[in-house]
C-alpha cells in the first residue's frame, strides 16, 4: 500500500491515512506508522493518532525533538483539527456544543457524563446532506479516544458505519480528520483534505455552500453553554 503524502518538512511530514488501516502495527500487520517508514525509508515517531476506521490527515514526526515540540503543542491546544462525519438528522441539536468526562462503557466502549471534571469539548456545525442524514463539522478542543464518536451519539446521532456506537451498519465509518492548522518555528500552516467523494462524503458542493473550506475563519458555537 503507498500511502498519500500532504507535505513533507525537515521536521515532520502529514500524511493521508486510508479508513480501515491500523495505526500501530497490530497481529502481525503493518500500521500507518510502519508503511510510512517503510515507504520513505526512515524513522518516524507518532505525534497523535487515528482510530482505525477513521481516514485523514495524520502528522508525524522524524526525530525525538520534533516530537516532542509538536506533542507540545498539541497538549497546548495549538493545533487546531476539524473533522468531517455524517450523522443521522435526528441529532438533538444542529449546532452547539458538546462537553462531559468521559469514562469506560460497555464492548470497549465510552460514554459522556455530565460532570466536567476534566471534560471532553467538541463544538460542530451541521447540514441537511441527504433526507434523514446531516454532514457534520467538528472542532475537537481536546484529544480523548473516540472523543467525536462519543459526542455524536450522546446527542443521539452516532456516526453513520460506527459498529461501536450504533446499530446500523454501512461500508465504512463516516468520519475523516479534514484539517489541521498549526504554527511551527514561526511559520504557519494549515492542511485541508476532503475525503475520498465515495458513498455518502460526495460532499464537495456542501463544503463550499456552507464556507467550510475554511472553518478556522467561522464563529464558532460559545464555549460557555453545557452539553444540552
Amino acid at each position: 500500500m503507498l500511502l498519500e503524502i500532504v507535505f513533507e518538512h525537515a521536521d515532520w511530514l502529514v500524511a493521508i491515512k486510508p479508513a480501515g488501516l491500523n495505526f500501530h502495527s497490530e497481529d502481525g500487520e503493518s500500521g500507518f506508522v510502519a508503511l510510512l517508514e517503510k515507504q520513505l525509508d526512515i524513522k518516524l515517531w507518532p505525534v497523535h493518532r487515528l482510530d482505525k476506521l477513521t481516514s485523514g490527515l495524520l502528522l508525524v514526526a522524524k526525530s525525538k525533538q520534533s516530537c516532542s515540540v509538536l506533542s507540545q503543542l498539541f497538549s497546548q491546544r495549538q493545533i487546531e483539527k476539524y473533522y468531517l462525519a455524517v450523522c443521522p438528522s435526528s441529532m438533538k441539536k444542529k449546532q452547539g456544543l458538546v462537553k462531559g468526562d468521559m469514562t469506560q462503557g460497555r464492548r470497549g466502549g465510552f460514554k459522556l457524563l455530565k460532570t466536567s471534571d476534566n471534560p471532553a469539548i467538541t463544538q460542530f456545525f451541521s447540514c441537511s446532506l441527504q433526507p434523514g442524514l446531516r454532514l457534520v463539522l467538528l472542532k475537537p478542543l481536546t484529544g480523548k479516544t473516540h472523543q467525536l464518536r462519543v459526542a455524536m451519539k450522546s446527542i443521539g446521532a452516532p456516526i453513520v458505519g460506527d459498529s461501536l456506537y450504533s446499530p446500523d451498519a454501512a461500508e465504512r465509518l463516516y468520519l475523516h480528520s479534514f484539517v489541521l492548522k498549526f504554527k511551527y518555528t514561526d511559520e504557519e500552516f494549515c492542511f485541508a483534505q476532503l475525503p475520498q467523494a465515495d458513498g455518502l462524503f460526495n460532499i464537495e458542493h456542501l463544503i463550499e455552500n456552507e464556507n467550510w473550506r475554511t472553518p478556522w475563519l467561522l464563529t464558532w458555537p460559545s464555549l460557555s453553554k453545557n452539553k444540552t
